[in-house]
């Protein structure tokens, strides 16, 4: 595997955004980890950070350019702020840059990345939780699967869980009014629906959540939700708060579950 950092330009963002990237090498070693994977169509996992987090979190808290070093799989991770994988207020686009530019940028820069549906994946955890499921209904033409680690998925129906982290001018900054919040593309409930009224395919879905996070109610509104729309998703829960200890566990259960093509899986 090759670990890259980079810094890029984004045209819509009008700034330089910083991007960790894991590339699939063909490496023979005699010691770690020798890696055979295809140069060409490769798989891409776009994996969005949280609060608190930029474009270095998921490799300094987790190992993962190790689980991912027999799958063949690229991992792109930007770095977007705290600005919630929306078109803020404030007139920063972090959802238009996610959606639309990020993955163009990535394909120019990266030629050997996959452009199909079904090689495209994203995943995130807390606020990336968020972002990946929004990419995911919002965007169901581009990614076949994604999966949210503790994320906020159901908070423009608990806006209380929202105030409990910041005040009221920030996320108003983010979202606007929060009453106007439902209905909205910021409202990942309403995605769904809409989703479904339009008869799009949907992406298959994975939801987990430790026991102990204050955001697991949410993420049962959002299973039910699912179940009740027939559309197909894992839901998982297990021991755990909302820290590194329950996302470095359950990024390699998502792994196994993202529908991959590999030497390890073959």
């Amino acid at each position: 595997m090759a670990f890259l950092q980079a810094n890029v330009y984004s045209n819509i963002l009008e700034m330089e955004v910083s991007l960790n990237i894991v590339l699939p090498q063909k490496t023979e070693k005699k010691i770690g980890t020798a890696t055979k994977g295809s140069l060409s169509d490769v798989p891409v996992l776009y994996l969005l950070h949280g609060m608190g987090g930029n474009h270095s979190v998921w490799e300094r808290r987790t190992s993962i350019e190790r689980y991912v070093a027999d799958l063949g799989l690229a991992v792109i991770m930007p770095s977007t702020d705290l600005g919630w994988y929306t078109d803020t207020t404030y007139d920063m686009n972090y959802w238009s840059f996610i959606s639309e530019e990020l993955p163009k940028i990535c394909h120019e820069l990266f030629p050997q990345l996959t452009k199909k549906r079904e090689k495209t994946f994203a995943a995130g955890l807390s606020m990336g939780g968020y972002g990946a499921l929004k990419l995911g209904l919002a965007k169901p033409e581009n990614f076949v699967a994604v999966a949210s680690l503790s994320g906020a998925v159901n908070l423009a129906d608990r806006p209380e869980d929202l105030l409990a982290l910041k005040g009221k001018k920030y996320w108003e900054g983010i979202f606007g009014p929060l009453e106007e919040m439902q209905g909205s593309i910021n409202d990942p409930m309403f995605l769904l629906k809409q989703l479904v009224a339009d008869k799009k395919e949907a992406p298959k879905i994975f939801l987990c959540c430790g026991e102990d996070d204050p955001l697991l109610y949410g993420n049962k509104m959002m299973a039910k939700a699912l179940s009740e729309h027939d559309l197909e998703h894992t839901f998982e829960t297990g021991p755990g708060n909302h820290d590194w200890i329950f996302w470095d566990q359950w990024i390699q259960r998502v792994l196994a579950w993202l529908p991959i093509e590999s030497e390890k899986k073959a």
